[in-house]
């Protein structure tokens, strides 16, 4: 019975797992790199895109990044998510 209750358990947490979203402002490549659709050129190119022109406010963002189109954004837009990525921590002042 605890074998079967593990299996559904398990089960379960896979499903949580797939469904979740990635996040194109907090992903490493890796991450990226695992999204269906997206290989290792296209995910190091849009953390490239990133870091140089900041976050992403949207999925539809990812038709500036070279390689990516209308058509293969609208594939991606259930897999992937562009929230706001966590603030960055307050720098301590300076003494003066």
């Amino acid at each position: 019975m605890q074998r079967i209750l593990s299996v559904i358990l398990m089960f379960f947490a896979g499903i949580g797992f797939a469904l979740a979203a990635v996040n194109i402002n907090t992903a490493t490549v890796d991450e990226l790199d695992s999204v269906k659709g997206i290989g290792p050129g296209k995910a190091k190119a849009i953390v490239d895109y990133r870091s140089k022109n900041g976050p992403f406010k949207s999925v539809d963002d990812l038709k500036e990044v070279k390689g990516f189109g209308e058509k293969s954004v609208a594939k991606l837009r259930g897999e992937l998510t562009a929230s706001e990525s966590p603030a960055p921590a307050a720098k301590p002042a300076a003494k003066k």
